[in-house]
């Protein structure tokens, strides 16, 4: 994947109308072939890793294509949920050191998994994910993510509970926490990792309709 840290930016927020050329050496993973700054990312669910692909393997591996159960194609949608409400206890309760987390399901472990941005990456949290259950029960639209592939993606006010919740593609996730890593200053962040948080939601807002 690109070291650009801006590229997750410019990939959320705009929708390219041609397809820019390849840059020199960016190949797919798979097969060889170069491959344009803007394609699709596959899980190597053996892994747990993303790898960049072309368009035929991409589609080789969506859920209509022909390819087994190593790779899975990671989609491209985006959704909102606008009237979910998350009480300060709950969000206390997940036990989530930042305001940001994004969930997805494990389908190798059968559970799902919690991660948040952190000075080191990211950083799974090891804690009972039952409060997280009690959510989705009480918001099943929560639970039409496809497991591996799509996250859902939270950024909480500690204080008073207000919470924004998407459904994202996972590798937006993982890219988001690859920027704020080499952003990351001091306990919180910093000011730029803060801007460039402020910059990701924005075009997460957009891509979701909002």
């Amino acid at each position: 994947m690109s070291d650009d840290p801006l590229r997750v930016l410019r990939v959320i927020r705009e929708s390219p109308l041609t397809t820019p050329r390849p840059k020199p050496g960016e190949q797919c993973e798979l097969c060889g072939e170069e491959i344009p700054d803007a394609h699709g990312h596959l899980v190597d669910l053996h892994a747990r890793s993303l790898m960049c692909a072309c368009r035929g393997c991409y589609l080789l591996f969506t859920p209509d294509g022909a390819g087994g159960d190593h790779f899975k194609a990671v989609p491209e949608r985006y959704l909102a949920f606008p009237d979910l409400t998350l009480t300060a206890t709950q969000w206390e309760s997940l036990q989530i050191p930042v305001s940001v987390a994004f969930f997805f399901v494990n389908s190798t472990l059968g559970r799902v998994a919690a991660f948040y941005p952190s000075p080191a990456g990211a950083t799974e949290s090891l804690l009972s994910l039952d409060v997280w259950d009690d959510i989705v029960g009480d918001y099943p639209a929560l639970a039409t993510l496809l497991p591996d592939v799509e996250a859902i993606l939270v950024r909480a006010d500690r204080e008073s509970g207000d919470a924004e919740v998407f459904l994202v593609p996972i590798d937006a996730c993982y890219e988001l926490v690859g920027h704020l890593r080499m952003l990351w200053q001091g306990f919180d962040g910093g000011s730029e990792a803060r801007e460039a948080l402020e910059l990701f939601f924005a075009g997460v807002r957009d891509r979701a309709g909002l």
